[in-house]
């Protein structure tokens, strides 16, 4: 079951997801996709940057779910995850903007075609979630993203913004019960006066 890794896997999945469907044909290799903030990307060609984590308003868990036979785990955490993806093209400047363009367009394109993170497609982590996250494209006010962007960091570049929902986290506390192992029932009459 999802642990606190879970949020670190939901990025590792996007980046493998991003990977098999770019490289090389739009992005020379696979280094060129990575987790990044913008003012700090090194060489990467498209960076994924985690800029924030909101509780998912529309799964409130309440039951505990049996650990064993003695166990009882308190109710999983879901949230949703929002990323930016910004595409960094090395070349001429008179063919970067058309460059950087070609890479958001195929972000787009592949998280179109595979909107749910499902455990076949990405491994461990994701089988057997009962909800399995979703990617849902962001549509964003422009003052909105130049904020998430930052004010102080290089000028904003045209970006995606993405949700990925819900992501749930497992509860570590678990309570051990005592289950009724025997009854003892005594039957009788009643007898009127």
């Amino acid at each position: 079951m999802p642990g606190y890794q879970i949020i670190s896997d939901v990025g590792d999945a996007l980046i493998k997801l991003l990977r098999e469907g770019m490289v090389p044909d739009i992005i020379q290799n696979t280094e060129g996709i990575g987790m990044c903030h913008p003012s700090d990307r090194g060489d990467v060609n498209l960076g994924i940057l985690l800029y924030d984590i909101k509780r998912n308003p529309d799964i409130v868990p309440v039951d505990r779910t049996a650990v064993g036979n003695d166990k009882l785990r308190s109710p999983s955490m879901f949230l949703d995850l929002y990323f930016m993806l910004t595409a960094y093209s090395a070349s001429d400047i008179k063919f970067r903007t058309l460059e950087e363009a070609k890479i958001l367009g195929r972000v787009l394109q592949i998280f179109e075609g595979t909107s749910i993170l499902r455990g076949e497609l990405l491994g461990a982590p994701f089988s057997g979630l009962q909800y399995p996250p979703k990617i849902e494209l962001l549509e964003l006010e422009p003052e909105e993203k130049t904020r998430i962007w930052g004010v102080n960091d290089p000028p904003y570049k045209l970006s995606l913004f993405y949700k990925v929902y819900p992501v749930e986290i497992e509860s570590e506390k678990i309570r051990t019960i005592t289950r009724v192992k025997e009854t003892d029932i005594t039957i009788g009459q009643i007898r009127n006066g």
